[in-house]
């Protein structure tokens, strides 16, 4: 057979394979596995990298447009600083092997990383295999080293990664440069402006949610109510339409002629009974939203923490974004039922133990499953090990996965319709039948969940009822800023928001930004490169991310749906359906056409509101909310002397139509309030009153009437 090297991603993962066989010899940089002498060694992730500008060519070290575009005519790789010694011990091995096992991980990256050391090497000419798991449990990689697959089966992943890897560094390179140097050209010294073919787009989806807020403008409405008395009960019932005006809604009250106190007739009672099965299994973007959700860690933080619970081999592979698992899952799930419930100290009373397609469907697992627990059932020994974030992202795992052998979450739904005057109220009410797979979520918690339930009263079909009205004023509310949960589903709808992803079950048709593994790692990079902050967990653009917004507005850079369908493509090259060719040519026409129309637009911007050095002799208006110094006069608006150092606070000048005064904005950063002013603006001219509030997040609002 002759010697077969096996080379892991990294120094745990190979120390997980060798435990699996039993008896090994560590070395320097490797293990021997007794008795077959085989050899295990490992990379640090990306031992090969591409090389800088520099490296091909003197003049292309020297930041300047003339030089730009750098499109190198072929590609040069190298090892990375500070790996040459083991990138050697690895190539040595590699020589001297006859079979190579690929066991980086089972994914575009492992493939990428384990192929750029083979190549690197001159080793590509020999026996290639592939170890494709989905677990580091013992049983699950020998079963994996027993059923080896055909490396020749996964060359087009490498082709994919790699094409990714070199279109990010021409993007990167070239515009990053081009934008740096057209902006400092016209007065903006930021430093360095990043341009990435990811990151880029998805800070201007950002960008624009954050103007929308900013430009929207509340408009009032008004509404009526009613608190109706039956024979068994009062409940409260609304009239299903909002009015502009009030004098509308008065219009209606006069032509119904309706009183304080009114007579009516119970119209109609329907009842609709619902049957909710659990939500689907967790991909890893599911996950990271529902953890950013409930306890604020960011989804590169929880990718870390997934990550530790596949190496202690709890969970299964994180880097999925499949919600289904295949029939084998299934049954080990089946078989290990109680253990996992002795683990929650909770029992399914009647557990549903048919195999569901909503869950079960090999058809739908391509490379990976969803994120399970895996067939080892921790001790509490194992848990104690944990911190209580890995904890609770387990145990969140373990109760999703559970939830799917729950019953249906099952509650009957009542609309009753109520006749006053001619004009129909309407009241909606629940009574829960069975809570279901509801339970498995709070049964740790000490207070149960918010449970959307009204109790009616049981009503007959025209029985007569008294109706008190009431009307009421509110105010429309601004689109919500992304918190890095809600960010990283946009970026896998594109920007379409769907707050039910279950119905929708994830866009059939447009595929997101980035890939399951890598969204997290742009939403770091953007905050890395200053380009934007988290605020009580709420992504906020900076000064310099605005900005290189305002920049590339108008340009495929902003985009989301450009890079999606650059995406598209990245697939098809793994399904040998595209080749990188075409893909790198494609990007070499963006970039030359970006070169030529950007620099205009940059040319024809006005850049004087970021340009303006701060004067501080300008006077002071009060103390800022965010970071306590000091808010000045900055011509169109009031901001923050800190903005320098990344302070973007400000109040507007003029807001919805009224010029506000410089002894209103003391008064609101004093006290956080205002008193009632006259003189805001509709969009229809009329003009209203209403007092300002700062709110906890330092957004200006109107304050509600009390």
């Amino acid at each position: 057979m002759g010697l077969t090297l096996i080379l892991a991603e990294k120094p745990s993962q190979a120390q997980a394979y060798a435990e699996s066989f039993g008896k090994f010899s560590k070395k320097d940089g490797y293990i021997i596995l007794n008795p077959s002498n085989d050899i295990i060694t490992w990379g640090f992730g990306h031992l090969i990298e591409l090389a800088s500008p520099e490296e091909y060519k003197d003049e292309w070290k020297k930041w300047s447009i003339k030089e730009l575009p750098i499109i190198p005519q072929n590609f040069k790789f190298k090892v990375g600083q500070g790996k040459a010694k083991q990138f050697n011990v690895v190539k040595k091995l590699l020589k001297d092997a006859d079979r190579i096992v690929i066991a980086t991980d089972s994914d575009r990256e492992g493939e990428n990383i384990a192929r750029s050391i083979i190549n690197q090497a001159k080793a590509g000419n020999k026996e290639i295999k592939r170890l494709w798991i989905n677990s580091l449990e013992a049983d699950e990689i020998q079963k994996g080293f027993a059923h080896l697959r055909d490396g020749k089966d996964f060359y087009s992943s490498y082709v994919e990664a790699q094409t990714r890897q070199i279109s990010d560094w021409l993007v990167g390179i070239n515009l990053s440069r081009m934008y740096t140097l057209s902006l400092q050209k016209r007065g903006i010294n930021e430093g360095v402006f990043s341009v990435g073919r990811v990151q880029t787009p998805t800070l201007y989806m950002i960008h624009t949610r954050q103007q929308e807020i900013e430009n929207f403008v509340p408009e009032p409405f008004f509404e009526m109510q009613a608190a109706v008395t039956a024979e068994n009960g009062v409940f409260k019932a609304k009239y299903n339409k909002k009015f502009p005006t009030k004098k509308e809604l008065q219009d209606l009250i006069k032509k119904h002629q309706l009183l304080a106190s009114n007579p009516g007739v119970i119209s109609s009672v329907e009842t609709k009974r619902i049957s909710q099965p659990s939500p689907l299994l967790f991909s890893l973007s599911d996950l990271q939203s529902l953890i950013n959700k409930k306890y604020k860690v960011s989804p590169s933080d929880t990718l870390k923490h997934v990550q530790s619970l596949y190496e202690a081999k709890l969970l299964s592979y994180p880097r999925s974004d499949c919600r289904h698992i295949t029939d084998s899952e299934f049954h080990y799930l089946l078989e290990k039922m109680d253990e996992y419930q002795g683990v929650l100290n909770y029992t399914i009373e009647q557990p549903n133990t048919s195999k569901r397609k909503r869950y079960v469907n090999g058809s739908k697992v391509q490379e990976h499953y969803a994120i399970i627990p895996t067939k080892k059932v921790p001790t509490q020994k194992d848990l104690g090990k944990l911190t209580s974030i890995q904890k609770e992202i387990y145990f969140t795992v373990l109760k999703r996965t559970m939830a799917m052998f729950e019953t249906d979450y099952k509650y009957d739904e009542t609309t009753i319709t109520v006749d006053v005057k001619g004009l129909p109220f309407i009241s909606k009410g629940r009574t829960i039948l069975d809570k279901g797979w509801r339970k498995l979520e709070y049964s740790d918690s000490k207070k149960p969940g918010k449970e959307e339930i009204t109790e009616l009263p049981i009503v007959q079909k025209n029985e007569t009822i008294e109706a008190d009205l009431s009307t009421s004023e509110g105010f429309t509310t601004p689109p919500k800023a992304y918190t890095e949960g809600t960010l990283i589903t946009a970026m896998k709808t594109c920007g379409k928001e769907l707050e039910n992803a279950e119905e929708k079950e994830i866009l059939k048709a447009t595929e997101g930004i980035g890939t399951e593994a890598t969204r997290a790692n742009v939403l770091e990079t953007l905050k890395k490169q200053h380009y934007i902050e988290i605020q009580k967990n709420n992504v906020t653009v900076t000064q310099k991310g605005a900005i290189l917004c305002q920049a590339v507005g108008n340009t495929l850079l902003s985009s989301p749906e450009m890079t999606a369908k650059w995406e598209t493509y990245l697939k098809k090259i793994k399904k040998e359906e595209g080749t990188q060719q075409a893909f790198l040519d494609n990007i070499q026409k963006f970039i030359h056409h970006t070169l030529e129309s950007s620099t205009q637009v940059i040319e024809s911007s006005d850049w004087s509101t970021h340009t303006t050095s701060l004067d501080q002799t300008k006077q002071v208006i009060g103390k800022c909310p965010v970071c306590r110094q000091t808010i000045v006069d900055k011509g169109k608006f009031y901001g923050c002397s800190g903005y320098s150092n990344g302070c973007t606070f400000t109040l507007p000048k003029r807001y919805i139509g009224k010029l506000l005064s410089e002894a209103t904005i003391k008064k609101l950063l004093m006290t956080k309030e205002t008193p009632l002013l006259k003189g805001f603006k509709k969009k229809n001219g009329q003009t209203f009153s209403a007092a300002l509030l700062l709110t906890e997040d330092h957004k200006l609002t109107f304050k509600p009437f009390s």
